[in-house]
């Protein structure tokens, strides 16, 4: 665990810099309402045990949510997320070796730094810092990754109707905006990571015009995330009504992805979308290579 003089206990722990290979992110929601596992993992030992299932089929960060972020949800108070994501974030901590981040899913700052003290050591927000703009200031006192998502209106209100000038301007402009804010707020600029938001605010023709076009997020400089997996887009695709039948479909995206230079796949189906990277990423590496 690394001491910020300046700020909480938090590990610092992800090296963004060290290697190209795409990571992946284990889906870890302590919420009986998430869109596809809700109440699935809501006890802390079950949630832990997944968690801990997850690393072992190669996933290199595990994200821990308390609030779910689906179309139509409320919003869940700090105290409340504390309670549910705190005893997971200290329980896979202590079982963890050093080298697997846990993120903390959360766009409080209250909630993130409880997440820190027990243990995570990156911050996904959903909102980029504009919910809760102390956010940014606590990832920069412990010298944290934050991811910085794009997302239109709020959770209870998104898909009512989004509409862009150019979807793929208009989010690759604000998550640019969003790091120049974060920046200021002292975040280090090797810290910040962007996710363009799938499926928070797009209709099914935004989000697969996102996935043809990952490469002008890559093309930022700054490491993508992305988080297609499950996600309703895919059901329409596929025309399958039951989420947890779209492994192969969200597995896709993540081929998708990793062509485009997409670095951080966040997925409920660990192993599936570590095959689907890791093929994907050999097969970029020796295409880079006939092209040298």
């Amino acid at each position: 665990m690394t001491k910020n003089p300046d700020g909480d206990d938090c590990m610092a722990d992800l090296n963004l810099v060290a290697s190209n290979r795409p990571d992946i992110m284990g889906i870890l929601n302590v919420t009986p309402d998430s869109f596809s596992d809700g109440g699935d993992f809501y006890t802390t030992e079950v949630a832990i045990d997944h968690g801990l299932r997850m690393v072992a089929e190669g996933a290199d960060i595990i994200d821990v949510g308390g609030e779910s972020t689906r179309p139509g949800a409320d919003r869940i108070p700090a105290e409340e997320q504390v309670r549910r994501v705190v005893p997971v974030i200290s329980g896979l901590r202590k079982q963890l070796p050093d080298r697997i981040t846990i993120s903390v899913d959360t766009t409080l700052t209250a909630v993130a730094r409880a997440a820190c003290a027990a243990g995570a050591g990156m911050i996904n927000d959903i909102a980029a810092g504009e919910d809760d703009a102390g956010i940014l200031q606590l990832a920069a006192a412990n010298n944290i990754p934050i991811i910085l998502m794009h997302k239109q209106g709020t959770p209870a209100s998104m898909q009512h109707n989004p509409a862009y000038d150019d979807v793929i301007e208009d989010i690759r402009a604000y998550l640019l905006s969003r790091v120049e804010t974060a920046m200021q707020a002292g975040v280090n600029k090797q810290n910040l990571i962007l996710d363009p938001g799938f499926g928070f605010g797009k209709t099914m023709e935004h989000n697969l015009l996102l996935l043809a076009s990952l490469g002008r997020f890559a093309d930022t400089g700054f490491p993508i995330l992305i988080g297609a997996s499950r996600k309703a887009f895919l059901s329409s695709v596929c025309q399958v009504e039951d989420r947890k039948e779209l492994v192969g479909a969200s597995s896709a995206t993540t081929v998708i992805g990793v062509m485009a230079g997409v670095r951080l796949f966040r997925v409920h189906d660990v192993k599936e979308h570590r095959q689907a990277a890791d093929v994907a990423y050999v097969v970029k590496s020796e295409k880079l290579k006939v092209k040298s």
